[in-house]
């Protein structure tokens, strides 16, 4: 067993990088007439099939996050972390059925767009700027930091730096050819991504079971994990009483058992999918049933996500709880990378361009959609009103290496303390203050004509502030009788709200202020969108899709509940 790559590991990554600059590249090439097309670089408008956008949406949302934090959680929490994925293939349906068709109706390219069309032009500026800080500085710092870290523990140790701006050079050489070659290059790093992911796991179940003596059989694997690890295959954390460890008050923080599902969880889900420009605008730029089809098949592909980026910490949990894993570098986050040294050689390879796959194609999506905003929002609105479409198409590739270099600047020396507290919950802390404010004003924005641009605003800024005041005052201000015992010991001599209760009770405050405040505005809002419901309906098709995804659902909740 070891952790080093040999030269078979080094000639599979090699050519797996070999395969996507030349399609890529392919790509390029085929849409080079095009150049200076602005809305053919920003949204490739109207040449995207169905497949290449689930599947640039489920490239550009797995990360390194996934890979090493939500295995982690894996290794911490068990299955209960898959109700992420699970969920999430239920919000993509919400998306499809009634957000996508609002976007695609009123002609929105752009999220600050939304925000301007349907409220003004103060509330979209101050997103936009909003959503540049945010993905630059908290998302592609954070993916690029776990990322080259995973790596370069997997790389010998040494190579931190030289691994840091590799990564960044790949997602650079993607995304300067627009959007149409990030989303189908993506078609092949997903395909690596979900091949490599589930060797992962194959690989580390039949370890299970030659370990306890059944054999390279990975079914016997998976059955001896649900035996020696039967906690870890509840999908509902138990609330915690006077007699719980701090082992199980830590849990439940993290994934606090039937709150989750009335309220954070719904919240973070529906504001990544549904009012995200990193995600929507692989859709934005498509015609209605096109959209619709891709987003629902990326639905299906996350049921299979927890297989990929649980299931392997699990595995490493019950080897280490057993003498099977001396060693766990880095705590629960060690839990992926100390898996994958049970490889054979050119496998090991094949998983570490899965992982690559996975961060260069979030990163790719992720400054694309950097470039859309600044250019599109800011600089063509603000800087330069008449800037042509050559022009802006420059103005975009500028934006990529800009907020490439900023984050490899940042993420240098953790300057922002990624490592001191995990990628994933890194990307958690600084993203969840903010959802319950945005999601509603984009929900109530959407389906609510009353809404004003007044309440948008305060909505932001109300949401944020609870957050703040939910997840560090109140705690400490109020103890465990914080909002009828929500607040637990947190180990560390205070109390927490557990994250997604703080989410929920914000999301429901800031509604109620909106409303409050959209009453007190005028009766009529010039600015509503005109809402047609025969945009909401779905072809028989596409409801078999929707039956399908829900039905695998209840089976898996019906098994682990």
């Amino acid at each position: 067993m070891s952790s080093k790559l040999a030269f078979a590991d080094y000639a599979v990554f090699i050519i797996y990088f070999l395969v996507v600059s030349i399609y890529g590249y392919t790509i390029y090439r085929k849409r080079e007439k095009n150049e200076h097309d602005a809305k053919a670089y920003f949204l490739a408008e109207g040449t995207l099939t169905w497949w290449a956008i689930g599947a640039s949406l489920i490239a550009s949302n797995i990360s390194a996050e996934q890979f090493i934090g939500m295995s982690g959680e894996g290794f911490f929490l068990g299955i209960a972390v898959a109700a992420y994925e699970w969920l999430a293939a239920i919000a993509l349906i919400i998306v499809a059925v009634w957000f996508i068709p609002v976007y695609l109706k009123n002609k929105i390219y752009t999220m600050p767009q939304f925000l301007k069309t349907r409220y003004n032009e103060s509330t979209a500026l101050i997103m936009a700027v909003f959503w540049l800080f945010l993905y630059v500085f908290v998302n592609l710092t954070s993916i690029l930091y776990l990322g080259a870290v995973a790596i370069n523990g997997l790389a010998g140790g040494e190579y931190l730096h030289a691994i840091m701006v590799a990564l960044a050079v790949f997602a650079l050489i993607i995304s300067l050819g627009g959007m149409k070659v990030v989303a189908y290059t993506d078609v092949i790093q997903v395909a690596v991504l979900i091949i490599g992911g589930l060797v992962t796991s194959y690989i580390a179940l039949t370890t299970v079971g030659q370990y306890f003596g059944f054999g390279q059989d990975a079914i016997a694997g998976f059955n001896v994990l649900m035996d020696k690890a039967p906690e870890h295959f509840r999908m509902i954390i138990d609330r915690p009483t006077a007699n719980s460890t701090q082992l199980e008050i830590d849990k439940y923080l993290t994934f606090p058992g039937l709150m989750s599902y009335l309220a954070g969880i719904w919240i973070i889900n529906l504001n990544y999918w549904g009012c995200n420009q990193y995600i929507t605008q692989r859709a934005l730029g498509a015609d209605l049933q096109t959209a619709r089809t891709g987003i629902l098949f990326a639905g299906l592909l996350k049921l299979i996500m927890p297989l990929i980026v649980m299931l392997p910490g699990i595995a490493a949990y019950v080897l280490y709880q057993n003498g099977g894993l001396p060693h766990l570098v880095g705590g629960k986050d060690g839990a992926y990378s100390a898996m994958l040294t049970f490889l054979p050689t050119g496998l090991k390879g094949l998983s570490v361009a899965a992982l690559t796959a996975a961060i260069v194609a979030s990163l790719a999506g992720k400054v694309n959609s950097i470039s859309t905003i600044y250019t599109l929002d800011v600089h063509k609105k603000y800087i330069q009103k008449n800037a042509s479409d050559r022009h802006q198409v420059n103005i975009g590739r500028y934006a990529v290496f800009a907020a490439m270099l900023l984050a490899v600047l940042f993420t240098w020396n953790d300057v922002l303390g990624i490592g001191g507290v995990g990628g994933f919950t890194y990307i958690q802390k600084y993203t969840g203050f903010i959802s319950p404010g945005v999601f509603a004003m984009f929900f109530l924005g959407m389906f609510w004509k009353r809404t004003t641009g007044t309440a948008a605003i305060v909505g932001v800024i109300a949401g944020f502030l609870l957050s703040v005041l939910f997840n560090e005052f109140a705690p400490a201000l109020f103890g465990n009788e914080t909002l009828l015992y929500t607040a637990w010991p947190n180990g560390k001599g205070g109390f927490e709200i557990p994250f997604h209760i703080c989410m929920g009770l914000s999301f429901v405050f800031t509604m109620l202020l909106m409303i409050a405040i959209s009453f007190a505005g005028p009766k009529v809002n010039p600015k509503a969108f005109e809402l047609d419901t025969e945009m909401f309906k779905v072809k028989p098709q596409t409801m078999v899709l929707i039956v399908i995804t829900l039905l695998i659902i209840a089976a898996l909740y019906i098994k682990f509940w």
